[in-house]
């Protein structure tokens, strides 16, 4: 089964045309009326639609930190710092990181692009 993502409210427009373009399910936080939550409740968010949340926000490091310490579950982060890696090592990938791994295998974990 593919993993699904979920784009926070920082993630440039590019990237989600790009993925889309690929053929990934994607949503964005705008999307889905929840643009203007807290990391806590949009990582909450993501989990309960089971999608991963993908992020170039250094404040979900410590969301998904604390969940973990807790054994809160969260379908999984991955997390680009926008000055590290371009629009288009992002769309690669996680599409590499949609289309190769399971849901079940980044619950719970913290991805790091690029790859």
């Amino acid at each position: 089964m593919p993993v699904s993502l979920y784009m926070d409210h920082h993630i440039p427009k590019a990237i989600t045309v790009g993925l889309r373009l690929r053929g990934i399910d994607v949503v964005t936080a705008h999307e889905d009326g929840t643009d203007q939550l807290d990391d806590g409740l949009l990582l909450k968010r993501a989990h309960e639609l089971k999608r991963v949340l993908f992020t170039q926000d250094d404040d979900f490091l410590a969301e998904a930190t604390k969940r973990q310490r807790e054994g809160s579950l969260f379908s999984g982060v991955i997390y680009g710092h926008q000055l590290r890696v371009t629009i288009g090592v992002c769309i690669q990938d996680l599409e590499i990181i949609a289309k190769s791994a399971e849901p079940e295998e980044l619950q719970n974990q913290v991805l790091f692009l690029p790859l």
